[in-house]
């Protein structure tokens, strides 16, 4: 068996002795004790020491991040293909399987691997000869720093600072773009005014202006590299019956200068929105992939670096931006908001207004965990975002087919769903309230009430009425049980004769009142 091991002053390959002493994992460090006992173990076969400081990080940064260093490979395959039929021991299992899958050696790590490596650096110094202690320990020394820098990534491309500089730039000049563009219309406006109603872009309008300056160049300039031909057409038919008043070479000369401030400042916009754009790409690709980069920028600008971003819950990054709303809805005990700066997504414009807050809360949750994947991760790939994102996409295109089969009713399930109507709780005005005059009620016509009292006097009377007939009828009722022998005729009269006083006794009185 040999023995694959690493030093800050080089390989070292050992070749294993005795190999029965191996199987004794809880005993093993018993043999290391000793200089004279490690070697009747081990014997150092073959030692590769390392040129400079600069190589020594190499490799072990290969190590780390398990890779497969050039000079490694120059020695397994110098030294250990000789011996192909031994096992190789490795300290690290991915190193092993790279050096299995590119060497075709086979390769062991286990418990008993762990303590031989143990033993071996305990008794380095004499196992290896030719190299001092003091020697050793200022290798290690410098190793120990120059991994430490490189493991806390002191590189320009993963500085944070930059990305909020650059965000806090760009809105400032987004500010100041407007102001210069809105100034710059205004005051060539009082010379040719239709030249803002048929150019709307602010950029090609500033760049007419500075090519042709006074509106009577128009008909003599050629526009055709600025404008569509149809709008050059309608420029030059414009400013011959421009309503517009006369300006001096002065008054044009200072609107041409503003107009070349706006250019420029309109192409430095554009660069360093590229340079943000790949600054993002290059410290959270997955942030960037979620969020997009404007977004992502300024979330990161907000936290106010990428690991404190990365600190903040699913929760605190969806309402981001939004503490003035949080705090003044938490006083007021009224609803919380939603979303903050991640409503400027992409994914959450997409929404329909009804599942932005539900399609806010997913995306913020995965957008936490691609931000701490970007801060703390050692990978710098983009997967993580991009699956998450289709997560997202997935979620939100349920919830519109969901809303589009109720509105619908197709399905056994959803067709007993209503459709969504949103109830407004405004309050609308009264003006009666604005009134401080007392309420009279208006006098009404006597016809009026005495047609309401005879009314109500019918009702009445009626009401008295329905007791009697029924008292009436009971006893007809009784009458019939008791002359069942009679004649027919008689009976029928009778029941004839009790039927028609109540109704003439009736009449006669809604007559006597109605007189």
């Amino acid at each position: 068996m040999l023995v694959l091991f690493e030093t800050a002053a080089g390989y070292a390959i050992f070749k294993v002795l005795d190999e029965k002493k191996l199987q004794e994992v809880d005993s093993l460090w018993k043999e290391f004790e000793t200089p004279e006992k490690a070697n009747k173990i081990v014997k150092l076969k073959h030692f590769e020491k390392f040129q400079d400081t600069t190589e020594a990080l190499a490799a072990s940064t290969a190590l780390v991040e398990g890779k497969l260093s050039k000079n490694l490979k120059k020695i397994l395959k110098k030294i250990v293909a000789k011996d192909a039929h031994e096992q190789l021991a490795i300290a690290d299992a991915k190193l092993g399987g790279v050096i299995k899958d590119k060497l075709n050696l086979s390769c062991i790590h286990s418990p008993m691997v762990t303590e031989l490596m143990r033993g071996i650096r305990s008794q380095i110094e004499g196992l290896i000869t030719g190299l001092p202690s003091r020697e050793m320990a200022a290798m290690c020394l410098g190793l120990a720093h120059s991994l430490s820098r490189y493991k806390l990534k002191f590189s320009p491309d993963k500085v944070d600072t930059m990305i909020v500089q650059a965000i806090s730039l760009l809105d400032d000049l987004d500010k100041e773009l407007n102001n210069y563009i809105m100034r710059c219309r205004e005051w060539y406006g009082w010379h040719f005014p239709e030249l803002g109603k048929i150019i709307t872009d602010n950029l090609t309008y500033c760049k007419c202006v500075q090519k042709v300056g006074d509106r009577k160049n128009f008909s003599s300039s050629d526009l055709s590299d600025i404008l569509p031909e149809e709008i050059e057409v309608d420029v030059k038919a414009a400013a011959e019956i421009s309503m517009g008043t006369e300006v001096s070479e002065e008054d044009i000369s200072n609107i041409l200068h503003l107009c070349e401030q706006v250019i420029e400042i309109s192409e430095y916009r554009t660069q360093l929105y590229d340079y943000l754009k790949n600054r993002m790409m290059a410290i959270a690709p997955n942030l960037t992939v979620m969020v997009g980069e404007l977004v992502g920028a300024r979330l990161i600008a907000h936290a106010g670096s990428l690991l404190n971003l990365a600190k903040h819950p699913a929760s605190t990054v969806q309402i981001l931006g939004a503490e003035k709303a949080l705090f003044r809805a938490l006083k007021s005990k009224r609803d919380t908001p939603k979303f903050g700066l991640i409503y400027h997504a992409s994914l959450v414009g997409q929404t329909t207004p009804k599942n932005k807050g539900k399609i806010s809360r997913m995306l913020a949750a995965k957008t936490a965990l691609s931000i701490r994947y970007d801060a703390l991760g050692e990978d710098s790939s983009a997967e993580l975002g991009a699956e998450s994102r289709l997560k997202v996409e997935t979620r939100m295109r349920q919830l519109e087919e969901k809303g589009i089969r109720r509105i619908s009713g197709t399905g056994k399930a959803l067709a007993r769903a209503d459709k969504y109507q949103h109830k407004s709780e405004v309050k609308t005005f009264d003006p009666s309230g604005d009134s401080t005059l007392p309420t009279v009620a208006k006098k009404r016509k006597i016809e009026e009430v005495e047609e309401e009292e005879t009314e109500v006097k019918i009702k009445a009377k009626k009401i008295k009425l329905e007791p009697k007939e029924q008292a009436n009828a009971e006893e007809g009722e009784v009458v019939k049980k008791k002359k069942k022998k009679k004649e027919k005729k008689h009976r029928a009269e009778e029941e004839a004769a009790l039927a028609e006083e109540p109704c003439t006794s009736t009449e006669v009185e809604v007559r006597w009142e109605l007189f």
